[in-house]
């Protein structure tokens, strides 16, 4: 059962990595959600570890998006809600740093996974 949980996992992080190496040649446009579908589980149900990564990671990509448009806003003088627009940004880094820290927690367990005894 150990086996297939760590093979299992570690499919999902190939086709995380794989998606987020598209993701960075892309250069901040956003891929057609046909790409995505590759991270459908087999057995045809909802959800999954995969889909839940790319939820949280779409959720981080909006986040920073609509606070570099309130930034931007406060900049060119359209909007005098600076406080507002730091907060998004804060609020941004806060999301970036909390999936980062999932990530590495998740990178852990399957480090562990990995170690144990067949």
């Amino acid at each position: 059962m150990a086996n297939d949980m760590a093979g299992m996992i570690k499919a999902d992080l190939a086709a995380l990595t794989n998606a987020a190496s598209d993701l960075a040649t892309q250069a901040g446009t956003i891929a057609p959600a046909a790409q995505f579908a590759q991270f459908d589980n087999q057995g045809g149900q909802s959800g999954g570890f995969a889909q839940a990564m790319m939820n949280a990671v779409s959720s981080v990509n909006a986040a920073d998006k609509a606070a570099g448009e309130k930034m931007a806003d406060v900049d060119a003088g359209r909007s005098d809600d600076l406080v507002g627009a730091m907060l998004a940004s804060q609020e941004a880094s806060l999301s970036f740093s909390m999936l980062m820290q999932v990530r590495n927690k998740v990178m852990g367990a399957v480090d562990e996974l990995i170690k144990l005894p067949l």
